[in-house]
């Protein structure tokens, strides 16, 4: 069998017809507790510092977009898969189709981001790049919480994934993700969430007041 595409325009395109196909079920499924922690906790900090705007990234049907609304703030959710979309805009979300490269919002629109499990599928050569245009939308003193799958280091294909056709995923190490996020982003905290046998990366950033020049190689991923 080949090597699975790390082109980011392949991925983007089996990513999308996979959620396409699994957002019914996706929808129905009841969140586990520990994801409600995590979120709850998040938007405790988002109050305490007064922000208002959040973007989330990788959306999926919408549930966190719908609590974060129903708790104040002014939300925009973004997905690749049309099919999630129409249902967060079922729920009342303002609700685009995009992914990580094309965000087509302009610079320092939102305080606040937030990308659960979804930059799990973005390749570590292209990381770099989704980073610096998540960071441009984002204005100075955003948080962004930024939590994913990892613990040991895979890119790939998921062996047995319920999802046609099976999904791309980069794991990475602790180590690997806070050497890969520090110089985009400021850590305010992070941790590692191990209930129900998984290894869950718990990220809250900061987008500092300067902005980071992308290099040439990250350009050029940005425009592939």
């Amino acid at each position: 069998m080949s090597a699975p595409s790390t082109s980011y325009t392949d991925i983007i395109a089996s990513l999308r017809s996979a959620y396409d196909g699994s957002a019914a079920e996706r929808d129905s499924n009841e969140k586990s507790e520990w994801k409600l922690v995590e979120r709850s906790a998040f938007l405790e900090r988002v109050q305490g510092e007064r922000k208002s705007r959040l973007l989330e990234l990788g959306a999926g049907t919408g549930h966190d977009s719908a609590y974060f609304q129903e708790h104040g703030l002014e939300v925009i959710a973004t997905d690749i898969s049309p099919e999630m979309v129409a249902r967060c805009r079922a729920k009342g979300l303002d609700a685009r189709v995009m992914d990580f490269l094309n965000l087509t919002f302009p610079a320092e629109s939102f305080d606040v981001g937030y990308a659960f499990n979804s930059l799990l599928h973005v390749p570590n050569s292209y990381l770099p790049a989704v980073l610096l245009a998540i960071q441009k939308v984002l204005a100075p003193d955003a948080l962004l919480y930024l939590g994913m799958y990892g613990g040991e280091p895979f890119e790939g294909l998921r062996v047995n994934d319920w999802h046609n056709p099976p999904r791309f995923f980069s794991f990475r190490s602790d180590e690997e993700l806070l050497r890969m996020v520090s110089p985009y982003f400021e850590v305010v905290d992070f941790h590692v969430v191990t209930n129900e046998g998984i290894h869950f990366q718990a990220l809250t950033l900061r987008r500092p007041n300067n902005r980071f020049e992308p290099t040439r190689s990250e350009q050029r991923a940005a425009q592939t």
